[in-house]
């Protein structure tokens, strides 16, 4: 997405503003959050990114187990493997040096991802829209079917019918769109 103020930049800082009741959205570069005062501010008047703000999310969940450890024992450095970047810097940073650091930090990142997304610390991802339906009834189908056989594995006849009929009606709705789009 290209920055709405300048249409050059992408656009790293995405804004919903709600003023009397109307919502609006704006999808800014840093540089023209900044010259229009958009940008959170700190005291002082210096303005942060999102890195900033996720570096400060994960330092306080870092300060908050450094104050849980005892004083004399040592405390293990998390660093990853590959491209031996620390947990320190990474909290630091607001960014992995590689691929491998999920996995390296994994432990450490999963309470803070549950936190910021409402529970949930893995990333399902969205389904563009275009082609969208088809994979909604695709999964919708698949989950019916599992459900029927619990319902024949149970012996609930009379409702692994209905599910039968519901089946059947989202494979032709499934047909028709694939007919559709091709």
């Amino acid at each position: 997405m290209v920055c709405q103020q300048c249409s050059i930049r992408p656009a790293t800082l995405h804004f919903t503003k709600v003023i009397n009741g109307e919502k609006s959205e704006i999808h800014l570069c840093e540089q023209c959050a900044k010259e229009s005062g958009e940008m959170f501010m700190i005291p002082g008047g210096t303005g942060f990114s999102i890195n900033n703000l996720l570096a400060g999310l994960l330092n306080m969940d870092s300060s908050l187990q450094e104050s849980s450890a005892h004083a004399f024992t040592q405390n293990k450095v998390l660093q990853c493997p590959n491209c031996k970047l620390t947990y320190r810097q990474f909290a630091k940073f607001g960014r992995f040096g590689c691929a491998q650091c999920y996995a390296t930090f994994e432990q450490s990142l999963n309470p803070f991802l549950k936190r910021l997304h409402g529970g949930n610390h893995v990333h399902i991802g969205k389904i563009p829209k275009r082609i969208g339906s088809n994979l909604h009834l695709k999964k919708e189908l698949e989950k019916q079917k599992l459900k029927l056989k619990e319902y024949i594995a149970k012996e609930e006849f009379e409702k692994a019918a209905i599910l039968r009929d519901e089946i059947r009606e989202l494979e032709k709705r499934f047909r028709e769109n694939r007919e559709g789009e091709a």
